[in-house]
């Protein structure tokens, strides 16, 4: 295994690992605006909650009707998928679209950079890494593999300011080496010393004219009771 005596990389990633780490329980609401080329614009709202414990997650749809009540639940290495209309739960994987939008489970997620990915070097074996501007923000631009398989993208690139390592921009790519997605995190809110971004657009690059732009608000980081992290709550809910 090779050790990065000197890394630029690592602690970066270890510092945003420390930015986004939030130490408590926490529920939001989620507004989700998804344009695709072919099929206009499709708004989805939904309630989110997550456990600080063990990251357990549930998504609970509020809107479009279609949508409504259908649910994402996420315990330990177990998510499920809760369709309304024939009150089932279905295993997923963390790739799994929600609602049908570019985001996936996995994005719901708190998992740590620094146990995904580590830096990727050049034929001369130095990290990729180098100073840039983002607009008027200067930032570091490094790219990152994956260290593990059960990740949506084995290669990314991040943009991230030089002054507090929050990550501006984010492209991902296939194993093949293909942009896939370009990620812009626009706004963000401190919670109990932490940075959560609020409002983030993802671009399909695969699929050109789709994107998805994530709105996050009404953030609440008080104790949640252990009983919504259940599939009878849940169900309950969509009754």
């Amino acid at each position: 295994m090779m050790v990065f005596a000197e890394s630029r990389v690592i602690p970066i990633l270890e510092s945003i690992d420390k930015n986004y780490k939030i130490k408590t329980d926490a529920n939001a609401n989620v507004v989700m605006t998804q344009q695709k080329k072919d099929e206009g614009t499709k708004i989805i709202e939904m309630a989110y909650y997550r456990r600080d414990s063990d990251d357990s997650f549930l998504i609970v749809m509020k809107s479009p009707e279609n949508e409504k009540g259908n649910g994402y639940l996420r315990v330990g290495d177990n998510f499920w998928m809760y369709r309304i209309n024939t009150r089932t739960f279905q295993h997923i994987n963390r790739d799994e679209s929600i609602g049908g939008t570019d985001a996936h489970s996995g994005d719901f997620e708190t998992r740590k950079l620094t146990e995904l990915y580590g830096p990727v070097l050049d034929v001369n074996s130095k990290e990729k890494i180098s100073e840039e501007m983002l607009g008027q923000v200067p930032v570091n631009k490094f790219e990152v593999k994956a260290k593990v398989n059960d990740v949506d993208y084995p290669k990314k690139i991040y943009w991230t300011r030089r002054d507090n390592n929050l990550v501006l921009k984010e492209e991902s790519y296939s194993l093949s080496g293909t942009l896939m997605q370009t990620a812009y995190f626009l706004k963000f809110t401190i919670i109990d010393e932490r940075y959560v971004p609020v409002k983030h657009i993802y671009i399909d690059e695969f699929e050109k004219g789709n994107k998805t732009i994530v709105e996050i608000s009404n953030i609440s980081t008080k104790k949640l009771d252990d009983k919504i992290f259940t599939k009878a709550y849940l169900e309950n809910l969509s009754k």
